[in-house]
């Protein structure tokens, strides 16, 4: 049966491609070069058309749609930050996101769509704050109209950064007391991707949350390959990481080792600083211009803010010179871009008439901790920078971006049959891209884990039901004459009660019937023509004695 169009008008679409050619933090990389379509028509596609399954797909660096194409509209032909995939492409994650309709899915039952944001490094922290508020308002536009709809997260490079924000944020949302979401229901996002994570935790396999975390992520049965040993390193922005909430185990989050974006060796702390630096500084004109009046008061101005603020970050501590912190540390955490600087709690000394107050007695604690915080600074900042040297001696750049060579674009490539890998990171995303969009498109649930258990547990309690009121049901000691018994209109079948052996006289027969369903068990819908899944409320005996009914013939087998 064609589930798609029997659901809904829909609009034909071809796939759509996410393209991303990004340095992700740490290093710049050049423009990607996409394709626009250039067709004259202003028609408009309107977010009134529904799908089963919708992917949000978020470029790299310089890998947007820009002004020339159709944009999203609302059903009220609003425009939308976003783009319908057949009016913008690129060239890099296509593999991945037309699999959908080169699969078993109804066409025009699935779509995508490009997000529109800066994607550059004149202003990072915008730039990826802007493609999240961009993201979840096409998310809300489209649910707002289609409220069956699912959706699919998928980023890369600088568009990773965007897609993980993007995900924690709809995962740890609160419902309100209606029990409605600021964003969308979590259980509509069914599948996250992320190429190139720089929020990625160290030691984290590639499916977080999952209960195979290493394996595949939960409901997908295709393993991503043998093992369980994580990638080294972390991502280079460690200060974005956090967990996915309601969406753990639906999240893919790939890692090429080498891919200093997402593996950035541990203990390279300046490395950190420096990303969070070029975090706030027009990194684009750097590169360009390189060292100019213009880019260098640009680059002072960030690095006095930090300096400002570390210096601030201290003097609200009145035991930091007794503490483990070193300046390093503090300069890390105050440079990270959502940093607010706390009040102040050490009180600077006064000028009593034009000569300074004397030293008080706390000052006097700090200067006896002065060699012991000195000496930790020296140990603290060899130990957390032993790989600072070896990445920049092994340029992080070519490492990193390097053309033909850079792991920054491993994940086409990154295949390993012989090794227990089958098949690419993209090709991996591909399918279970595909499996999630014709699940959507028959209206099956997705097998999380939660719905998995949930429907075990229904199935045990709708077997053991029945067999529970038999057991407990009270002999009648006296001859009883058998009426016709009456029941609704549903399949009947007469069964022998079970009498104890000390009773001689028998018991009625007990009819055990096949009520409607009363309680749908969550999450799960039945394939067509079959009837719900379902727990139903075990009936007493008294209850079910009471009970009245419309009359309609059944044959009664009598008790023997």
């Amino acid at each position: 049966m064609d589930f798609g169009k029997s659901k809904r008008a829909r609009v034909a679409l071809s796939a759509f491609a996410i393209g991303a050619l990004g340095a992700g933090v740490v290093v710049a990389a050049p423009w990607s070069t996409s394709t626009t379509s250039t067709e004259a028509s202003i028609e408009l596609v309107s977010t009134a058309t529904c799908y089963d399954m919708v992917s949000i797909a978020i470029g790299g660096r310089g890998d947007t749609p820009r002004e020339g194409v159709k944009w999203l509209t609302t059903p009220d032909g609003d425009r939308l930050p976003a783009a319908m995939s057949g009016d913008y492409s690129s060239d890099w994650i296509d593999q991945a996101v037309r699999a959908p309709n080169n699969g078993n899915v109804v066409p025009d039952s699935y779509a995508a769509v490009y997000v529109e944001y800066p994607a550059d490094l004149a202003s990072y922290e915008n730039a990826v704050q802007t493609g999240v508020t961009n993201s979840q308002t096409i998310m809300k536009s489209i649910s707002s109209s289609c409220p069956n709809t699912r959706f699919a997260i998928v980023g890369y490079s600088e568009g990773a950064d965007v897609a993980r924000r993007t995900a924690m944020e709809v995962g740890n949302q609160v419902a309100d007391g209606d029990g409605k979401y600021g964003i969308v229901d979590p259980s509509q996002v069914v599948g996250v991707v992320i190429f190139a994570d720089a929020g990625r935790v160290a030691g984290e396999g590639p499916f977080p949350g999952a209960e195979n975390p290493f394996s595949n992520p939960d409901g997908f049965d295709t393993k991503y390959q043998n093992g369980n040993t994580p990638i080294p390193g972390q991502g280079a922005l460690p200060g974005t990481s956090g967990g996915f909430g309601a969406l753990d185990g639906r999240v893919a989050s790939f890692c090429s080792d080498g891919d200093l974006t997402c593996a950035l060796p541990e203990n390279t702390s300046l490395i950190h600083l420096a990303a969070n630096v070029g975090r706030q500084v027009n990194a684009d004109a750097l590169q360009n211009e390189q060292l100019t009046p213009a880019t260098g008061a640009d680059l002072a101005l960030a690095l006095g803010r930090i300096a400002v603020n570390a210096f601030n970050d201290i003097a609200s501590q009145p035991n930091w010179m007794q503490s483990d912190e070193t300046f390093l540390d503090v300069l890390i955490k105050v440079s990270e871009p959502g940093y607010k600087p706390g009040a102040a709690t050490t009180p600077v000394a006064a000028k009593v008439d034009g000569e300074q107050e004397p030293i008080e007695a706390g000052q006097m604690v700090d200067l006896v901790y002065l060699p012991q915080k000195i000496f930790r600074e020296i140990t603290g900042f060899i130990a957390s920078n032993q790989n600072t040297v070896p990445v920049i001696m092994n340029d992080p750049y070519g490492l990193t971006l390097g053309p033909g060579s850079g792991h920054h674009f491993d994940y086409w490539r990154d295949a390993d049959a012989a090794n227990g890998k089958p098949l690419t990171s993209v090709q991996y995303a591909a399918a279970w891209l595909t499996q999630l969009a014709e699940q959507a498109n028959k209206g099956e649930p997705v097998k999380s884990k939660e719905v998995q258990e949930k429907a075990g547990r229904a199935a045990v309690e709708a077997i053991t039901a029945p067999v529970t009121t038999s057991a407990t049901a009270t002999p009648t000691p006296t001859p009883t004459t058998t009426a016709p018994v009456t029941t609704s209109p549903v399949t009947t079948t007469a069964v022998p009660a079970t009498t104890p052996p000390a009773v001689e006289t028998p018991a009625p027969a007990t009819v055990t019937t096949t009520p409607e369903c009363t309680v749908p068990v969550e999450g799960e819908t039945p394939a067509e023509g079959a009837p719900p899944v379902c727990v139903t409320p075990t009936e007493t005996a008294a209850e079910s004695a009471t009970e009245t009914v419309v009359p309609t013939t059944t044959e009664v087998v009598p008790a023997p």
